[in-house]
């Protein structure tokens, strides 16, 4: 599949505002908390596989998925290892959504929800379109 950069780049930038609408009073007030605890961390595994989908064109769902998970696991797995030098870059704003503070086994099933949507998501416009032509 040819990912075009302008949709999947529009896609990284739509899901990372979802992702902090998703953390603001207004929006947790209206989802319940099930939801609310595991939206943030789908939505930034969806983030990843579009981000993989913008920088690698043409591999395959599956491949994109795959590398979409992984990398979202070893950020999970990195919350392991405490020192200083990366605890620092965690207490900026930045640092802590990106790398995050603790592992979360829940974060692991968030993540894989998040990447199977995608991934879903890309097969059915894929599908459709093959249908179409």
């Amino acid at each position: 599949m040819n990912r075009h950069p302008l949709t999947y780049g529009a896609l990284t930038v739509f899901i990372v505002a979802l992702g902090l609408l998703s953390r603001t009073a207004y929006i947790t007030a209206l989802l319940p908390g099930i939801i609310n605890a595991y939206l943030g961390d789908a939505l930034w595994a969806a983030m990843i596989f579009t981000g993989f989908g913008f920088l690698f064109r043409n591999i395959r769902t599956e491949t994109s998925a795959i590398l979409s998970l992984s990398f979202c696991y070893l950020i999970e797995c990195s919350q392991l290892y405490h020192a200083p030098w990366i605890d620092a870059i965690r207490s900026s704003t930045l640092g802590g959504l990106i790398l995050g503070w603790q592992f979360v086994w829940s974060d692991i099933f968030a993540y894989t929800v998040g990447v199977c949507a995608a991934a879903l998501l890309e097969w059915a416009v894929k599908r459709n379109r093959r249908l179409s032509s």
